[in-house]
């Protein structure tokens, strides 16, 4: 074999590596409830209806200005994983990742800055690791198991 390949080989290898770790050193406990506690506490916290009364009535809470409770590590990963998979990263991405190039309706609560939108956005993106904006029909099995690894980033 030669070379390039031989290179190209540890490339990939280092660039996986360095995506998994980058997934692991993120945690709920110490990054992301600080940035959700900052910057969606307000329309997402204690005093904000649970998920299925959210949909119940939702145009009253919308009037409002509130969302559904995501208080702690089990409500938030229930729209990461299941069973409203993908609903925090359609909501908090920054358009590079749709069709139409527009940010989720939430992407603008994540900073003042777009800096500082951007920093926290990445922060999210590691924590949750496959960053996708599928539903869960729309899931390979690989995607699921990849996504329920959000567990282990408590």
């Amino acid at each position: 074999m030669n070379r390039t390949f031989w290179s190209a080989i540890l490339l990939v290898g280092f660039v996986l590596w360095a995506s998994v770790s980058l997934a692991e050193d993120v945690k709920y406990r110490t990054h992301i409830k600080q940035v959700f506690d900052a910057k969606c506490l307000g329309c997402h916290g204690s005093s904000t209806p649970e998920y299925e009364q959210f949909g119940v009535e939702k145009d009253k809470w919308l009037k409002q200005g509130l969302g559904m409770k995501m208080d702690s590590f089990r409500q938030l990963a229930n729209f990461v994983v299941w069973p409203n998979t993908g609903a925090v990263m359609r909501r908090l991405d920054d358009g590079k990742n749709t069709k139409d190039g527009k940010p989720g309706n939430m992407y603008q609560y994540l900073g003042d800055t777009e800096e500082e939108r951007q920093k926290n956005f990445s922060l999210f993106k590691r924590w949750i690791g496959l960053w996708t904006l599928k539903r869960l029909p729309e899931l390979t099995k690989e995607e699921i198991l990849e996504l329920n690894k959000l567990r282990e980033r408590y």
